[in-house]
């Protein structure tokens, strides 16, 4: 049931939604893609690329005419994530995968942690 169709097309509908507002939707997807569907995690990474570009394409194009990009000040972030992406990503293929999930649901822990103990800045004025 959860690999038919119409389930995926409301998966990838509210991943892309998630992923739209910042929320992390290509994490879900991996877990998605791995634990549910039993996808090999090098092939749940590369759909995950392909997923995520449009949807970072898309959502970047919509902040840029709202006014809240900044490309001068995201160039920067945009190489250096770039080039940590394709460092990490021939590393991560060096790896054993057993140790690569470890990482990865770590970083998971870590995030939600962090995401349930963010408290917002109060402005100054």
């Amino acid at each position: 049931m959860l690999e038919s169709p119409p389930v995926i097309l409301i998966i990838g509908t509210a991943l892309g939604f998630l992923a739209g507002i910042g929320v992390g939707g290509g994490s879900l997807l991996i877990i998605y893609l791995t634990l549910v569907l039993g996808m090999e995690h090098p092939q749940a990474r590369l759909i995950n690329l392909l997923f995520f570009l449009p949807s970072a394409i898309v959502a970047s194009f919509f902040r840029w005419r709202q006014g809240k990009l900044d490309f001068k000040k995201v160039l920067p972030a945009i190489i250096t994530g770039c080039i940590a992406a394709g460092v990490c990503s021939f590393l991560s293929s060096t790896m054993d995968i057993a140790l690569l999930r470890k990482l990865f649901g770590g970083l998971l822990i870590i995030t939600g942690i962090r995401e349930l103990m963010y408290r917002p800045k109060a402005h100054k004025k």
